[in-house]
């Protein structure tokens, strides 16, 4: 006990101080897709080349949906006129699901500032995580708000075990048949009000396994989203930007 003290306090203070500070990130990191330019209509190379078909012709250019977008970075690769690149900005939630479509003209992800929601969750949010067929990686990467690095219960948000202890269910992967009914009882014990989050390129649209016969393509059509946290997996950073943009708290 006494070396783990002692190895403790040559650590020091490591809580990240976002968001009074912004994170640093990795290089490899791939955020907020931007559209640069108009494209050559008889090209399709990046809608092809995309594997959960994220990418669709819009007017002179194409779009890009996030919800459903994994952030391979094949289309950067396919496009020969590089008028697709990937930022750093790891803003990526949204509580409206029209601010996933990102073109030409949006130069970041749109937020609508619910009070209802602010009021009731503001100073306290306790959330139900349920893996609803994920791989597992939305999962690790929520876990990890846990830990010293993001301290996620600094903000007054934090996981409980039982949904009639909590506020709101956050959702991980595309919903298979068998989670669909456990899924909707979890929601169901839930106290009003209630919110849902759906985390991940899966619980929002299916991700990579869209149009298979064994998933529900998320849980769009099963229950009213209230926050939309997009990415394969996404970045710790993005859940906490997305949940604390969610009760008011930047």
């Amino acid at each position: 006990m006494f070396f783990v003290l002692l190895e403790r306090l040559k650590q020091g203070y490591n809580t990240s101080k976002y968001p009074k500070v912004e994170p640093v990130l990795s290089p490899r990191f791939l955020g907020m897709p931007r559209i640069t330019g108009n494209c050559d209509p008889t090209c399709k190379a990046c809608i092809d080349i995309c594997p959960t078909h994220a990418i669709v012709r819009k007017e002179e250019s194409i779009a890009i949906d996030i919800g459903k977008c994994i952030f391979c970075n094949q289309c950067t690769l396919a496009c020969k006129e590089n008028h697709i690149e990937f930022t750093k900005d790891y803003r990526l939630a949204t509580n409206h699901k029209n601010f996933l479509l990102i073109d030409q003209e949006v130069e970041k992800v749109g937020f609508i500032l619910n009070q209802k929601i602010q009021k009731l969750f503001g100073r306290s949010l306790q959330l139900r995580l349920v893996s609803a067929g994920g791989c597992n990686a939305c999962e690790a990467d929520l876990n990890v708000l846990g830990t010293p690095t993001y301290d996620l219960a600094r903000f007054g948000i934090s996981f409980t075990a039982s949904p009639r202890h909590a506020d709101g269910i956050i959702i991980t992967g595309p919903v298979t048949l068998n989670m669909k009914q456990a899924l909707i009882e979890t929601y169901d014990a839930l106290p009003n009000p209630k919110i849902v989050i759906a985390s991940g390129a899966c619980a929002i649209s299916g991700g990579i396994f869209q149009g298979s016969d064994e998933v529900c393509n998320g849980v769009q059509d099963i229950l009213p989203i209230d926050l939309y946290i997009p990415g394969c997996p996404p970045h710790p950073y993005t859940a906490l930007n997305g949940l604390l943009q969610l009760i008011g708290r930047i």
